[in-house]
């Protein structure tokens, strides 16, 4: 991997991580359940999106 690939893929961990943290704020603030399980849906995309670009280091 060049050295410009692991910025990008580093970048890519950063902004799947600060998307969790904002769905897991989201969710604690909603009181619609189905906007709630929504999010959370968002949430365990973002945490597989990050799980995917760990698995390239």
């Amino acid at each position: 991997m060049t050295s410009k690939e692991l910025l990008y893929v580093e970048d890519a961990l950063g902004h799947e991580q600060y998307f969790q943290t904002q769905c897991c704020e989201t969710i604690n603030k909603l009181q619609d359940p189905e906007l709630r399980s929504f999010v959370q849906q968002l949430q365990q995309a973002h945490q597989t999106l990050f799980q995917n670009f760990y698995g390239l280091l």
